[in-house]
């Protein structure tokens, strides 16, 4: 061998681990918005604590949350509700409307179970929803939930989220699920119910490629932006009805 002669891979390759592993996938990138500093600050450091994700940015108010969107483009907005200078709500509407931020998601932190917004935030695009004294942990696998399109409903904000705002609104109908398939319509079904996609391949004894397609299908038919809409439609379909 020529002395000075590379060692390791082809010429032209990036040098690499010889063993072949596989290099670790980009962390998600969290955009963090809340009007107090001490909260974003807390919020931070659960963040950035967790190997795979990473606070890429702070804002402070819903009109410099969707600035800040713009200019960064996160994967994830972790919301808060109520603040000055334009709240939470306004804000992820915005934000989800917006092309380039197609893949953004946001994830809506609330401080209390009864917030009256938190209803309008779910039809202005949240794709999930957290107490704000979930413990770190919790937050830290509903990032990754709501990134991976699992988007998360804290079990006593969705019961409320049925009872109290659907239960309220217009009669179910079945227009439109004529176009699902049996199948497709069970798993509409157990999304309503707050199931994950492990709870749903295990209920009906399927893989989570199988269950993943199916949810897939249903977005598509229903005009569905995410998981949080197929909860409203399971309801607005007449699949489940709210507890009266």
């Amino acid at each position: 061998m020529t002395a000075g002669a590379p060692t390791g891979g082809s010429a032209g390759e990036p040098a690499g681990d010889s063993t072949g592993a596989v290099a670790s996938p980009p962390p998600i990138r969290v955009l963090i918005v809340d009007d107090q500093p001490l909260i974003r600050h807390s919020l931070r450091l659960i963040v950035d604590g967790e190997p795979d994700l990473a606070a890429v940015g702070e804002a402070e108010s819903g009109e410099e949350a969707v600035a800040r969107a713009e200019e960064l483009r996160p994967d994830l907005v972790l919301m808060d509700v109520r603040m000055p200078g334009g709240d939470g709500i306004e804000a992820t509407r915005r934000i989800v409307s917006i092309a380039a931020l197609e893949s953004t998601r946001v994830l809506v932190l609330s401080m209390f179970e009864l917030d009256e917004y938190v209803d309008a935030a779910l039809r202005a695009g949240a794709s999930g929803f957290l107490l704000k004294d979930a413990p770190p942990e919790q937050l830290a696998d509903a990032i990754r939930r709501t990134h991976s399109g699992e988007s998360l409903f804290a079990p006593s904000i969705l019961a409320r989220l049925v009872e109290e705002y659907l239960g309220r609104s217009a009669p179910p109908t079945s227009n439109g699920l004529g176009a699902l398939t049996s199948r497709e319509a069970e798993v509409l079904t157990l999304i309503g119910r707050g199931l994950s996609n492990d709870e749903i391949a295990s209920r009906l004894v399927i893989s989570m490629g199988t269950v993943k397609t199916h949810i897939g299908s249903v977005r598509a038919k229903l005009h569905a932006r995410d998981r949080a809409q197929l909860v409203i439609a399971a309801y607005e379909h007449g699949l489940l009805r709210p507890r009266r």
